[in-house]
C-alpha cells in the first residue's frame, strides 16, 4: 500500500478539492482500515461544502456513506477480517458509554461521531473506522454494495424518520421532501402498511418519478396551491396522520407542522442550517408530538435482511457514477440538482 492516497478534502465555504493525503493507519485496537470501493455524495456533504456546518476543521476529509473491502484491522476487532466485503455506518459507536448504553448511538461520548464531520471521511481511497466490530456489516453473496451503499446513512436515516413518525396500518403519511433521503423515508414508511404515502416537493419531476417508482401513491407540488390544504382534502379535512420532514428548510418544516392532523405526528429528519420558528400560540392546542434527531443508524442489519428479501429496493436513486477523479463535478451537479441526479455514485479513483 502506498504511503498517500487521493482524498476530497475540506478548506473553508467553497472551498474542495482532491489532495494527496497520507493513508490512514490503526489508531486504537477496534479500527479498521477500508479500501473504498464505492461511496456517495450526500445532502450534508452539500452542507459542508458551502459553510452550512462551521464546525468541520479545514482538512478534514469529507464523506460518510460507503462500502469497501477490509485492508487492516486491529487486534481488537472480531466481526471482520481483511478481504470483506462490508458496508459501514456513517455513525460511529463504542457500545459502553453513557449515550451507547441508552441506545442513543449518534451521540456517542467517544469523540469518533460521524465520518467526514468530526472524523476523515470515505470521499477517498481509504478510510479507518474506528469501533469496528459494532460499525460494519457483511455485504450478503447475492447482493452488490450498490444495494446496500445506503444503509449506513440515508437508508438508515429514512426508516429513522419513519420509526419515529410511530405509522400504524392504514395511515395517511406525507412526506416533505422528494430528495434522496426523503425518498428513502417513503420507501421505508411503506414497511408499517399506510394507506396512502403523499410526496411533497416543488419539484415535479421527482415527485412524477416517486409515484412511477412506487415508493409513493400521490405527489403535490406546492407551486400549485397549499399543500396543507391539499393534504386535508385527501384526508376529509383532518391532515395526515404523520408527516416526515426531508429537506432542512423552513417552507417544508412548516408545511410539515400545518399538514399533521391534531394528535398527529411531526419526525423531522432534515439537516437545518437557520433556526425555525414554532408558532405555540396556535400549535399548544393541537395535540402533536414533534421528533427530530441525527439516525442513530442501529437498524443496518435489519435494512440488510429487508434488501435481501426484496421488501426495499433503493437502487432507483443510483443515477449518475464516476471515478473520484470526477467528485469535485459530482458535488456541482448532484448539488445543484442538475441532470435529474438523485445520487453520484463515486467509484475507485483511476490512475
Amino acid at each position: 500500500m502506498s504511503e498517500t492516497m487521493k482524498a476530497l478534502v475540506y478548506r473553508g465555504p467553497e472551498k474542495i478539492g482532491l489532495e494527496d493525503v497520507p493513508v490512514p493507519k490503526i489508531i486504537e485496537p477496534d479500527d479498521a482500515i477500508i479500501k473504498v470501493t464505492t461511496s456517495t455524495i450526500c445532502g450534508t456533504d452539500i452542507h459542508i461544502w458551502h459553510g452550512g456546518m462551521p464546525e468541520v476543521a479545514d482538512g478534514r476529509i469529507i464523506g460518510h456513506e460507503f462500502c469497501g473491502e477490509v485492508v487492516e484491522v486491529g487486534p481488537a476487532v472480531r466481526n471482520s477480517k481483511v478481504g470483506d466485503k462490508v458496508a459501514v455506518s456513517c455513525v460511529t459507536q463504542c457500545g459502553e458509554c453513557f449515550y451507547c448504553i441508552r441506545g442513543t448511538y449518534s451521540h456517542c461520548t467517544t469523540g469518533s461521531w460521524i465520518f467526514g464531520y468530526m472524523i476523515d471521511g470515505c470521499q477517498a481511497e481509504y478510510v479507518r473506522v474506528p469501533h469496528a466490530n459494532l460499525g460494519m456489516f457483511q455485504i450478503p453473496d447475492g447482493l452488490t454494495e450498490e444495494d446496500v451503499l445506503y444503509v449506513g446513512d440515508i437508508l438508515s436515516t429514512g426508516y429513522f424518520g419513519a420509526e419515529n413518525a410511530k405509522i400504524e396500518p392504514g395511515d395517511t403519511v406525507a412526506v416533505m421532501g422528494c430528495g434522496p433521503v426523503g425518498m428513502c423515508a417513503m420507501t421505508t414508511a411503506r414497511l408499517w402498511g399506510p394507506s396512502k404515502i403523499i410526496a411533497v416537493d416543488i419539484n415535479q419531476a421527482r415527485l412524477d418519478f416517486a409515484v412511477k417508482q412506487g415508493i409513493a401513491d400521490v405527489g403535490v407540488n406546492p407551486l400549485n396551491g397549499d399543500a396543507g390544504d391539499a393534504i386535508r382534502e385527501m384526508t376529509d379535512g383532518r391532515g395526515a396522520d404523520a408527516t416526515i420532514e426531508a429537506n432542512g428548510f423552513k417552507p417544508t418544516f412548516e408545511m410539515a407542522i400545518d399538514a399533521v392532523r391534531p394528535g398527529g405526528r411531526v419526525s423531522l429528519i432534515g439537516v437545518f442550517e437557520k433556526p425555525q420558528e414554532l408558532a405555540m400560540n396556535t400549535l399548544w392546542i393541537k395535540n402533536i408530538s414533534i421528533s427530530m434527531g441525527l439516525v442513530n443508524a442501529n437498524r443496518i442489519p435489519e435494512l440488510i435482511k429487508l434488501i435481501q428479501a426484496g421488501k426495499i429496493n433503493t437502487n432507483f436513486l443510483c443515477t449518475h457514477r464516476a471515478p473520484l477523479n470526477d467528485i469535485v463535478k459530482g458535488y456541482d451537479v448532484f448539488g445543484g440538482k442538475k441532470d435529474n441526479c438523485l445520487k453520484w455514485i463515486v467509484t475507485p479513483y483511476q490512475k
